[in-house]
């Protein structure tokens, strides 16, 4: 009897993320004994992900990338020529990835998701030809992004989200933009425009309440309140996605969007300002072959 060959994984490891320097001797062990030979390599570049995963992709059979939503975005266009099915062992702060496919932040729960081989096509939003899972914003987010340094989120976690948007939001201004969808040309003055492909963002907050990250079209929500304090009474709805019940916030489901404001403004895509206003977005139905439970 001709035994089964081991499922060949390029495992890519962020040292640089929350747990980046988290043992993953055991994990290791769990996924070969599960019949995956994995070859693990280090990054310290975030440019480095994609372009490993295209050089080496024709030597296996799948890609594992431990670290964040960082992480896992600098992997998408990788993954996305070489047509590699990709594992996720969540290893950053928010995992709101992870969160949106119900992976376990427990590691060896995550690698038995991959030992199991069940793997579901998601989505990839773009956003001025870069990729994003979550999502994509300008205003508040890309504030935000700009002011949580790697040392923040290390040492705080989640609670350095919390700490970091509270000096955010009091230096808050509005700011005049341009959307453009299907439903026409509208202007808007807004605290913040968000684009989201998949479920969560910003460590479990839900974008939309019936968003998910393969119904192949993207929910854009601006914020369009003055009063940037009477935001804590939106919390609860943003943690639950039930935000666009307000008059305050408008929102729209579209498989393109084209915002412009009078000045460049950067734009945020899952944790990182990646390029600037005049921004195209766009959705690649079912782009992405990921394993999940």
């Amino acid at each position: 009897m001709i035994e089964p060959r081991a499922r060949r994984a390029l495992m890519l490891v962020n040292p640089n993320a929350r747990r980046g320097t988290a043992a993953l001797e055991p994990v290791i062990e769990r996924l070969q004994a599960g019949g995956i030979s994995v070859s693990v390599e280090r990054f310290n570049s975030a440019d480095e992900v994609s372009s490993d995963i295209i050089r080496r992709g024709d030597d296996f059979d799948l890609v594992i990338v431990c670290g964040g939503d960082g992480t896992l975005n600098s992997a998408a266009k990788g993954v996305l020529a070489t047509g590699l099915p990709m594992g996720i062992l969540p290893m950053g702060t928010a995992n709101d990835l992870a969160r949106t496919l119900e992976i376990s932040e427990n590691l060896l729960s995550a690698a038995d998701v991959i030992i199991a081989g069940r793997t579901r096509r998601v989505d990839l939003g773009e956003v001025n030809r870069h990729p994003f899972f979550n999502v994509a914003s300008i205003g508040l987010s890309a504030d935000l992004a700009n002011g949580l340094t790697r040392e923040a989120k290390r040492r705080w976690g989640k609670l350095g989200y919390a700490l970091a948007a509270l000096k955010v939001l009091a230096r808050a201004r509005p700011f005049k933009a341009t959307i453009i969808s299907a439903r026409g040309e509208e202007k808007v003055k807004t605290l913040q425009i968000a684009v989201g492909n998949g479920r969560h963002y910003g460590g479990g907050t839900v974008i939309e309440e019936n968003a998910a990250i393969d119904d192949g079209h993207l929910d854009l929500y601006s914020l369009e309140q003055d009063n940037v304090f009477k935001l804590l009474l939106l919390f609860g709805h943003f943690r639950r996605g039930t935000h666009g019940a307000w008059e305050e916030v408008r929102t729209d489901k579209s498989v393109e969007f084209d915002i412009r404001t009078k000045e460049p403004m950067p734009v945020n895509t899952d944790g990182d300002i990646v390029t600037y206003t005049p921004a195209h977005f766009l959705i690649r139905p079912a782009a992405i072959e990921v394993f999940a439970p």
